[in-house]
C-alpha cells in the first residue's frame, strides 16, 4: 500500500523530514519546529504531532513489507512508558543478535497482555525455537498458555544474564523518549513509538537492502514512501 499525501497542506519532502528528526533524535515537538522556521518553514508544532501519529503507522508497515527475516531465539522483556501521568507498558523482544522483532504498547503487566504481545509477534515472525525472560511469571505463563493453545513447542528460558541484550536496547528507544516527558494520549503514544521502533529498526540494518546499498538510516527512512 503506498503511503498518500493526498490534501497535505505542505510538501511530501519537508513532512517526512519533520517527522524523522522527532522520531530519530531526542527533540520536542517545539524544538522540531524551531529547526523548520530555521529552513524558513512556517508552521505550528501541533501540525509536526499530527503528522507523526498520521504517519509512522503507515511508514512501519511499508518497512515490515521489506524487513530482514530475523533468527529463531528470542529475548523478550518490557519496559515503562508514562502517558498522562500513569505508567503503562512496552514489551518489546529482539533476537539473539539484537535485531528488534516486534513491540506492543499496554495498559496492564501480566499474561494477558504478554501473551497479546506474544502472539502479534508470532503472526508476523512465525514460531521461535526459543525465548528467554527474566524471571517474569506472567511471560512465562504467556508462552506456556501460547504452545497449549497452538500445540507449539516454544521453550522457556529464564536466564536473567542472556536477556541483558533486549533490556539494553531499550535504551535506544528511551534515549529518545525521555526529553518528551510523557505522553498525553494513549494513541498518540502507540503511534509515536511506532515510529521510534522504526528509526530505531533502520539504525540497526533491519531493511532489506540498505545496507548493501550503502544507505543511510535516513536515507532508508525517505525511501519507504517512494
Amino acid at each position: 500500500m503506498t503511503i498518500s499525501f493526498k490534501g497535505a497542506h505542505f510538501p511530501q519532502e519537508i513532512i517526512l523530514m519533520g517527522v524523522r528528526w522527532y522520531l530519530a533524535y531526542p527533540l520536542s515537538y517545539r524544538h522540531v519546529e524551531e529547526l523548520m522556521e530555521e529552513r524558513g518553514v512556517l508552521l505550528d508544532h501541533a501540525t509536526i504531532q499530527r503528522w507523526v501519529v498520521k504517519y509512522s503507522p503507515q511508514l512501519e508497515e511499508a518497512f515490515h513489507r521489506r524487513k530482514r527475516p530475523v533468527w529463531v531465539s528470542w529475548r523478550m522483556d518490557e519496559t515503562y512508558i508514562k502517558i498522562k501521568g500513569q505508567w503503562y507498558y512496552l514489551y518489546r523482544a529482539v533476537d539473539k543478535t539484537g535485531q528488534t522483532i516486534d513491540f506492543l504498547l499496554t495498559e496492564q503487566r501480566d499474561e494477558q497482555a504478554a501473551k497479546r504481545f506474544l502472539t502479534k509477534a508470532i503472526r508476523r515472525h512465525g514460531v521461535p525455537e526459543k525465548i528467554t525472560i527474566d524471571g517474569s511469571a506472567a511471560n512465562k505463563a504467556a508462552i506456556e498458555s501460547y504452545n497449549e493453545a497452538h500445540d507449539t513447542a516454544i521453550e522457556i528460558r529464564q536466564i536473567k544474564y542472556l536477556n541483558n541484550i533486549v533490556e539494553q536496547d531499550h535504551r535506544g528507544v528511551k534515549r529518545i523518549t525521555r526529553p518528551m516527558l510523557g505522553f498525553k494520549a494513549f494513541a498518540a503514544a502507540q503511534s509515536t513509538l511506532t515510529g521510534i521502533e522504526l528509526m530505531h529498526m533502520l539504525r540497526k540494518g533491519q531493511l532489506a537492502g540498505g545496507r548493501e546499498q550503502g544507505r543511510s538510516a535516513a536515507e532508508q527512512f525517505y525511501a519507504l514512501a517512494a
